[in-house]
């Protein structure tokens, strides 16, 4: 039994518009969740200049997330750059057939949402950190 989740056009509307914002300081993330009942992908909410630990704590413990962050990544020589990430938020505690819907979905968001590079977060809010994330875009 295989369930597609739809993504309408005005995610898709915010998803271009958030990818070509321009930015010069901290991070700034926009929140998707699925509506298990309509099959059907909803904005929860943006953030903009927000650190990765309050971000962190903003996102359910119990629910899974789709979370395209554009990151404020200082580089060894000194240059600031803002990549595109997308975090798989997947708590454990999430009801099982949510999570199985979130998963098989991810690859469809991801290509959508045109991110190439994914972080998993599956232990709630203290695995999401900044040291994390700075560490995966480093490639460390």
């Amino acid at each position: 039994m295989s369930h597609t989740v739809d993504i309408p056009q005005s995610i898709k509307d915010s998803l271009r518009k958030f990818r070509f914002a321009r930015r010069n300081e901290g991070s700034a993330a926009i929140v998707i969740k699925i509506n298990k009942q309509k099959l059907i992908m909803e904005e929860v909410e943006q953030f903009d200049n927000i650190s990765i630990e309050e971000l962190a704590e903003e996102l359910p413990e119990n629910s899974p997330r789709y979370v395209v962050l554009s990151h404020a990544l200082v580089h060894p020589d000194g240059r600031t750059s803002f990549p595109l990430v997308l975090i798989n938020w997947a708590p454990p505690s999430s009801e099982i057939g949510l999570l199985t819907l979130h998963a098989s979905a991810l690859l469809n968001f991801q290509t959508t949402a045109d991110v190439s590079k994914v972080i998993e977060i599956r232990e709630g809010p203290e695995g999401l950190t900044s040291d994390v994330v700075n560490s995966y875009l480093l490639g460390k």
